[in-house]
Formats: structure tokens, sequence, C-alpha cells
């Protein structure tokens, strides 16, 4: 039915030259979609929005005209170009009718960036306005933790990327992994990624959910339209001011976004992310024996030290039963010659007394004691005045001294004496060749009685000294 058919039709108020309304729209909504079909349309994006039932609305236009655009919900998500108003593009679909506003309207079905160039217009001056705000400046990145306990990763959680990225992990050296899971490319992928990275950051160490020690932000290849949310800048800044370090692994190595340049470590895949992460468990495992082996060497070797000076101090220290054997020889010498001496004196003088007394005139002896007796009595009485006297001013210089004698000096003194004597008495106990045994060590003597110190010895019968004394004769194979 075209419009002259129309309007011979029969209408509700009985006159067959009146159209209705709707009759009018049907008709040019039916001749607009028949005279272009589908069609691709270059311009301006401008009023861009989003509804609540997912469809997106927009207006295309160029400096005379505008034409309205809707995306259907169903087609949103196959809309791999971030959209924002500003940008050129070519829209795909087809031309149709929207009667209720008597307006056309353009039904996209994809959306392509009007050209690489100008997209990469966009990278370069988005490039050198966070350059110049200091965002990819070396001296704010750190480090990436050697190995980490946590690790979040930031990707799609479907697709090849992330179970690339948990093999990885699980082969290298087996670690927690957290998974935020969001939209990598097209409508809401730049917010849900920029809200991951905050999200691990608003973790805290004491939470139920532990906080990462370093974040993996994944993608895998694609075209330049595929990757841009990783050039948004909400997703950069993000990334910039993450406090957990961020390995950006976006892409395949050629490709590079603003992400990698904000982000403290850049790998040319996901999976080589992964591998920047965590170091190998075997080459941990080889460490840490290496240093095992080294420490045990180390003691070995002070064990060792420490055994062989022991040796050359108990050669050169005397044997102290040695040394009191040959104190007590000495005594008993001197004492031996002591009472020949006496003897030897009292013999002489008895002889000289002996042939003195037949000439000795018995008063004159007498007189003579008698005199020595009255000088002694006299000299006893002198020296009885004289040691009173001096007991007295001993007595007094004591009674001085002690009011100012304090005990506690003495009983300091005799404490560092005794604590002297004490380590004396140990570190005689440490030279002492019975120490070791009693910790359970045995030494090897040959024949004449000569320490065993080679495996090369030439002693067939050996004895093995145990502590208290025991031995236990043995033979050398």
């Amino acid at each position: 039915m075209d419009l002259f058919e129309a309007a011979t039709r029969q209408t509700a108020s009985g006159n067959p030259n009146v159209l209705t309304v709707s009759d009018i729209s049907n008709q040019l909504r039916l001749a607009v979609e028949r005279t272009f079909g589908r069609i691709a349309v270059e311009g301006e994006i401008s009023g861009l929005k989003q509804a609540a039932s997912g469809h997106i609305y927009l207006k295309l236009k160029d400096a005379d005209a505008v034409l309205d655009g809707v995306v259907w919900r169903s087609a949103a998500g196959r809309i791999k170009v971030p959209l924002e108003d500003g940008q050129q593009v070519v829209a795909y679909g087809k031309l149709t009718t929207y009667g209720q506003r008597s307006s056309y309207q353009m039904v996209i079905e994809r959306i392509e960036l009007a050209g690489v160039g100008a997209l990469m217009q966009v990278f370069e001056e988005r490039k050198a306005k966070l350059a110049a705000e200091g965002v990819f400046d070396e001296a704010r990145k750190k480090d990436i933790p050697y190995l980490p306990t946590v690790i979040g990763v930031v990707t799609s959680p479907t697709g090849d990327v992330i179970r690339d990225i948990l093999h990885r992990l699980a082969d290298r050296c087996p670690r927690h992994v957290l998974v935020w899971p969001t939209a990598v490319q097209g409508v809401g992928a730049k917010e849900g990624i920029a809200a991951a990275i905050s999200g691990f950051n608003a973790l805290t160490e004491a939470g139920p959910t532990p906080r990462p020690d370093v974040i993996i932000v994944a993608r895998g290849g694609g075209s330049l339209e595929d990757l841009w949310a990783f050039n948004e800048e909400v997703v950069v800044r993000a990334i910039a001011a993450s406090n957990i370090p961020v390995i950006s692994g976006v892409g395949h190595e050629p490709d590079y976004t603003l992400a990698d340049f904000a982000a403290d470590r850049r790998a040319p895949t996901p999976t080589a992310a992964a591998e920047m992460a965590v170091p190998v468990r075997a080459d941990l495992m080889y460490i840490l024996q290496s240093w095992r082996s080294r420490m045990e060497g180390g003691v070995l070797k002070r064990m060792t030290d420490s055994r062989r000076t022991l040796s050359l101090m108990r050669r050169t220290l005397p044997d102290p039963n040695r040394l009191i054997h040959e104190r007590n020889q000495r005594l008993d010498d001197r004492q031996e010659r002591l009472q020949n001496a006496i003897l030897t004196r009292l013999v002489r003088h008895r002889s000289r007394m002996d042939g003195i007394t037949p000439r000795v005139n018995k008063n004159l002896l007498r007189r003579y004691f008698d005199a020595r007796k009255e000088q002694l009595g006299y000299i006893q009485k002198s020296l009885t005045a004289s040691w009173k006297k001096q007991s007295d001013s001993a007595s007094r210089t004591l009674t001085h001294f002690a009011t100012r004698l304090d005990r506690r000096l003495i009983d300091n003194r005799l404490q560092k004496q005794h604590s002297t004597l004490a380590s004396l008495y140990q570190l005689l106990q440490s030279y002492s060749p019975e120490g070791p045994l009693k910790r359970g060590y045995v030494y090897l003597t040959d024949e004449n009685n000569t320490l065993v110190k080679d495996a090369d010895t030439k002693a067939v019968d050996v004895v093995i000294h145990f502590k208290e004394n025991k031995t236990r004769k043995a033979k050398l194979t």
C-alpha cells in the first residue's frame, strides 16, 4: 500500500480521503528503509548517553546537519570503541524513523573510529599531557616485591588471559591469587578497570580479604580500538595513584598503551607479567640449599678450627696435677733440708757447750745469770708498759677504722674475687680433656699412648677412651 492507495481507505470518521497519523508514520518508515537500506555514516558524536535499559543514544553531526542515532542493548556489547563526545566515527546500520517524535534516526549496529590516524593523534596528545603532569616519571615508580604472598589480577574472568596467568603462576611459584573480574573493552571497561585497581588498594592488611602485594593488569592482544580502554585517563591515573606496585601486561609485545607507561613494570604479554610477578620456585629451592650448604660448611669449619685451637692450647698449658705434685715434692725437700739443718746446728752448739762447761766457775755463772735475770725483769716491766700503751693506741685506731669501714666494700671485693675464681675454674674445665668426653666424644691412642689424629695412621691396635677413664681396645682396618 502506498500513499495514494492509503488515501482511498475508509477512516474511522467515514471520510475516505483522510489518513491516520500512524498510516503516515508507517509509510514514511517503509519508504526510508527501502530507499537507504544498510548504510555507513561518518560524523562526530555528541549528546552521548546510556539509558538504564542499556540502550545508547547519540547524535552524529557534521558542519551542516545532525542525525539521531540509537544503539540497542543487544548491539551495545559488541561496540569495541569506547565512545565519548567529540569522537569522529563511522557508524554502520540502517536508517529508519521514530513516529512518536516525527523524526528519522539511525539504528547503529557497529561503530568504528574514523581512521587509525585520528586515534593515534588522540593517543599522542593524551600521552604528552600525562607526561607533562609527571604521571610517567620513573622516580614515582615502585619496586616489584621479589616474592609476593598475594597477587591481584585485573582482567576479564573469561578467555585465555586469566587461564594463562594462573597456569604460569602455578608452574613457576604457586601464590594466593585474587581475580577482580571486569570488562576490558567496550562500554564500561575503563570504569571497571579503574574501580578494580582502586578496590585492591582499598583492602586493609587485617581485613577478611587479603591485600595484594602486587597487581597485574592484563588483556590479550587486539587492535588499537580493542586496547583503547587502557589508554583512558581514568585507568592511567588509577594505575599511577596505586600504592600497590602494578605490572601492565596488555596486548602483545609490539602493543603499547598509556597504562604501560604509568605502570611500575611493563610486560610484553600477560604471561610475561605473571613471570615478572614471581621467581621460579626451583631456583629459590636451589638458592636456599646452596645457602644451607654454605652455612653447614661454615659451622663445621668453625668447629674444626675450634677443636684444633683447643688441642694446641691443651698441649701448651701444663697439667694441673703435675704442677701440684711438683710443688708438693719441692715442699717435702725443703722440709727435710730444714730439719737436717736444725739438727746439725743443735749438735754443733751442744758440742761447744760440752767443751765450755768444765771451764766455767759455777759461782760466777750463778752471779751472771742473776744479773741477767734482774736485767730481764726490768726489760719485762718496760716491755709490758710499752705493750699496754701500744695496745691501747692500736685499739683506738682499730675502733676508729672499724667505724669507717663499710662491710659492703668487703663483700663486694669478695664477690669480685669469687667471680674471678669461678671464671678461672670454668676456663680450666673447658680446657680439660674430660669436657668433650662428657659430651659424648671419644679419642683414640695407639700402643704408645700417642693420640691418633689422621685416618692414614699406621697404628693397628688402638685404645678408645670414653668418659670416666673407661677404655676399650680395638683394631683399625
